[in-house]
């Protein structure tokens, strides 16, 4: 696999073609992840799930981020780093730059965080300090008590529409790559059409640019209720590289999510 960069993603957005991309915490399972084939690599909050034990992602701290930003980096061989924001790092502006700035300098090629249109201002900063953004909408686990718990978002039209005009900002702002989670399959085609940046999903249909899991539902290391998104490709594998790159083949030829993983 030759290096993904963000051209190579916009590449694939021009041409149709969708990319896989899938969390990683460490170098091993990062290593193991990119040489199947994986183009997108995230060190996600969600760490402080499948890792620390926690009930949300709103306990990991910018320095648990970087710790393992680092061990991925040094495994990701040609794959995408990307690497989330911690809870309450948009607290102020000069925070936000603080914090991208370090998640960079550990090994981050990309940024995801969590806000809507209100966001505009802080992603037009970085993106002119040389840091690309990906700005997460949807289900956005940070806000996860305000929203009342993990729910499926933009079911009304009210709402749908206005996921579509937050991409579209955010955007215009400089984001240069929006993520999608827990929408309807067909909100996830609208907002990959709205806008001229790749959009990943993640619970968001087959119909955007990319797709995204969790590494351990992927493997199957999924306690309490599975999310309907989710898929365990280690029942289709004999080992772990080969359940990798069964997820990456599968949502290559737009197999995965099938309509029983989509909402």
């Amino acid at each position: 696999m030759k290096t993904i960069t963000l051209s190579t993603l916009q590449a694939y957005k021009r041409a149709g073609e969708t990319f896989s991309c899938l969390t990683a915490y460490d170098a091993s399972f990062a290593r193991a992840a990119s040489e199947a084939g994986i183009e997108v690599l995230l060190v996600g909050d969600s760490l402080g799930m499948v890792l620390q034990g926690h009930a949300s992602t709103l306990p990991v701290t910018l320095d648990d981020i970087c710790y393992h930003t680092r061990c991925a980096a040094r495994g990701k061989g040609a794959s995408l780093l990307m690497v989330d924001l911690p809870f309450m790092s948009n607290t102020s502006l000069e925070r936000l730059l603080q914090d991208a700035g370090a998640l960079m300098r550990a090994g981050a090629e990309l940024v995801k965080l969590e806000g809507e249109a209100w966001m505009a201002d802080g992603i037009r900063e970085l993106t002119r300090r040389g840091v690309p953004v990906c700005a997460h909408l949807g289900l956005t686990p940070q806000t996860v008590y305000q929203l009342g718990g993990y729910k499926v978002q933009g079911r009304d039209s009210q709402r749908a529409e206005q996921i579509v005009d937050d991409a579209r900002v955010l955007v215009d702002a400089g984001a240069s790559v929006i993520l999608l989670e827990c929408v309807p399959a067909s909100l996830g085609r609208a907002v990959r059409e709205a806008v001229e940046v790749p959009v990943i999903g993640i619970g968001a249909g087959v119909d955007v640019d990319g797709q995204i899991l969790v590494m351990h539902d992927v493997l199957g290391v999924t306690h309490g209720r599975t999310p309907r998104f989710v898929k365990n490709f280690m029942t289709e594998a004999d080992d772990i590289q080969g359940a990798f790159r069964r997820y990456h083949e599968d949502v290559k030829a737009r197999r995965f999510p099938a309509d029983e993983h989509s909402f």
